[in-house]
């Protein structure tokens, strides 16, 4: 019996000992769209429900021999890139991925759903001129296109030029999450030349930890099986919307999304 592999997803990222963000919800999305994960952690975290009570970042030889193992031998088809702390680490992993020859979906992580800080300010000016020129698709919330352009979106009217701002440093499309704008969500996808709005219901549940972290990598998985940018958002965006959906209770804090909603339904 011949047993084909699955497509390869690599996340970059930090890892989260409650299991509802970072590298475990990476992983755990991939496994449920079907894709293979593999992981290279850049630092480590001590965070839960309530918040983050601190972080460590990994050397940055540690994370080139992580990239060095998984591509040189591996590869992947696609890679996600989630919280990297530092203007090193970010320089690190720019480096590879420039030379990667996969597409890159970069998750500017810049704070927590708690409001915890997860870049150090002086590595803002480090993504923007060297992590976001390799990127294929860049997913900022509101808070982080602030922060990486100065940008502030206060209306729907508002995310196409916080979408421009992001092109402008280099990725080939910028995806404006909406979420939390008044009224109905809406995130906005463009390549400066095509545009794409997304729309779902503004459902009812506190618990969404891991949210961008779980819509990126669902992004990077479907890339990784063969989908166009578009398509590939708009896939995500059904499974990360099924997943708040059934955001469960964990802790005394927020919860995490249900990355195995799919399963449970059946």
């Amino acid at each position: 019996m011949t047993v084909s592999s699955p497509p390869r997803v690599l996340t970059v990222a930090g890892s989260d000992s409650g299991g509802g963000a970072g590298i475990q919800a990476d992983l755990k999305t991939m496994l449920a769209l079907g894709v293979h994960g593999m992981s290279v952690i850049a630092a480590v975290t001590a965070q839960n429900s309530v918040g983050v009570q601190g972080y460590w970042e990994l050397p940055p030889e540690a994370v080139r021999a992580q990239l060095d193992s998984v591509l040189g031998d591996i590869g992947a088809q696609a890679i996600k890139t989630g919280m990297l702390a530092s203007p090193v680490l970010v320089e690190t992993v720019a480096e590879v991925l420039a030379g990667a020859g996969a597409p890159v979906v970069v998750d500017p992580v810049g704070v927590s759903k708690h409001g915890d800080a997860l870049l150090a300010p002086e590595a803002v000016e480090t993504v923007k001129s060297r992590l976001l020129p390799v990127a294929t698709v860049v997913t900022p919330n509101l808070w982080e296109v602030a922060q990486l352009t100065g940008v502030k979106v206060e209306s729907e009217a508002d995310l196409r030029a916080a979408a421009d701002a992001i092109l402008e440093l280099g990725p080939s499309w910028a995806l404006i999450k909406g979420g939390h704008l008044p009224g109905p969500p809406v995130d906005l996808l463009t390549d400066g030349t095509r545009e794409f709005r997304f729309t779902a219901e503004r459902h009812d549940n506190r618990h969404t930890h891991g949210t961008g972290c779980t819509l990126a990598s669902a992004i990077a998985s479907h890339l990784a099986r063969g989908e166009d940018v578009p398509s590939a958002v708009e896939k995500a965006k059904e499974y990360v919307t099924g997943a708040i959906v059934r955001g469960f209770p964990l802790g005394a804090g927020i919860g995490p999304v249900d990355h195995a909603w799919r399963w449970r339904d059946r």
